[in-house]
């Protein structure tokens, strides 16, 4: 891929790259909603050690992709977060009907 040389051939490629994240937190949130069916509540759910495990992951990745190690585990944690909200939130749900 060629070197960007200009403001809006970044935002255009740095918009691709958004598309292809969203597109794979899609997958992602697939596959949360998958595992969601295999707990049975809030601690499972939560599941500290496995948060762990995967932020860990995420910074050796990153370390070895080139990525600031700060950078993927800020991401790693708010996107946790966020899924984890969703599972809670789905639980719930279910729990009322």
């Amino acid at each position: 891929m060629s070197v960007p040389q200009s403001l809006t051939q970044v935002r255009a490629r740095i918009d691709a790259i958004d598309a292809e994240l969203i597109r794979l937190l899609a997958e992602r949130q697939g596959m949360v909603r998958s595992a969601a069916a295999f707990k049975t509540d809030e601690h499972a759910v939560r599941a500290p050690d496995r948060v762990a495990q995967v932020v860990a992951l995420a910074r050796e990745r990153a370390t070895e992709a080139g990525l600031a190690p700060a950078v993927a585990e800020s991401v790693w944690r708010a996107m946790i977060d966020a899924f984890i909200e969703l599972e809670l939130s789905a639980q719930a749900a279910l729990r009322q009907s």
